[in-house]
């Protein structure tokens, strides 16, 4: 039998549009498709007819497969000589363990390929008008993964991303927002700090709440504002006053 072949390819931050080229041309090739509650939907219409679609959809308290049980998936499916597009939101590594599952590869002897796609924390700052690097308000970014952010787990350096870089993204940080912002304050930054939460990045439904530290849990609690967001702190988000494009092309948009 012909040993089949794992993709692992970013599917970008939520408009299909916003896929690459070579991602497409995958996805029309698949015999299977593994995908995430984060990839378009939309990208699946462009499958061939008799591809296989399983998807793993994973949300903060419920998992429709675990990691392990989706390692396992991919590395059978090919090793029965399929090729396997494992789609996921955004860049496959960038806090989406693209890297596990390409170890998973590695250890079942199977060939696969990386196809980077456009990160959320890039994409839905972009799209809110915020520009996470600017030569007169920020020379330094950094990307966290937000979910870890509070209890003995947590392995962030507050201290330097407090004092040390400029502009900061949280990924999957909504729920754990008044530990982020505690934290940051504790290790030195001024409440007066800009934040943005943008939700549904580039999607139609997109949503962007602004404030500042000092502000900002109180008003997502307010809005009832939830998951999916990306985290945006510092001095750039002073620029969506003037640079906000996407949403003034969508009236239906709920901004503050």
């Amino acid at each position: 039998m012909v040993q089949g072949k794992v993709f692992l390819v970013g599917a970008g931050p939520g408009d299909p549009k916003l896929i690459t080229v070579r991602g497409m041309e995958l996805i029309q090739q698949a015999d299977v498709i593994v995908y995430d509650r984060l990839a378009s939907p939309k990208l699946l219409n462009y499958t061939r007819k008799g591809t296989e679609r399983i998807y793993c959809g994973k949300q903060a308290d419920h998992h429709s497969l675990p990691q392990q049980e989706i390692n396992r998936v991919i590395v059978e499916r090919a090793l029965e000589g399929k090729k396997v597009v494992r789609l996921k939101g955004g860049d496959p590594f960038m806090f989406g363990r693209g890297g596990e599952e390409a170890e998973a590869c590695i250890a079942a002897g199977l060939s696969y390929e990386i196809v980077p796609g456009i990160t959320s924390g890039i994409a839905a700052p972009a799209y809110a008008g915020i520009p996470v690097t600017h030569r007169d308000y920020s020379s330094s970014v950094a990307f966290v993964t937000g979910h870890k952010a509070s209890g003995k787990e947590s392995e962030i350096d507050w201290e330097r991303l407090s004092s040390a870089v400029d502009t900061l993204v949280f990924y999957m940080g909504v729920s754990n927002l008044p530990d982020i912002v505690k934290r940051l304050c504790q290790y030195g930054r001024a409440k007066e700090t800009p934040v943005a939460l943008v939700r549904w990045g580039t999607c139609e439904n997109q949503e962007t709440l602004t404030g500042t530290l000092e502000t900002i849990v109180e008003q997502v609690q307010q809005a009832r504002f939830q998951a999916p967001a990306i985290i945006v702190v510092g001095e750039v988000v002073r620029l969506r006053e003037q640079l906000a494009w996407y949403e003034q092309r969508l009236p239906h948009v709920v901004t503050a």
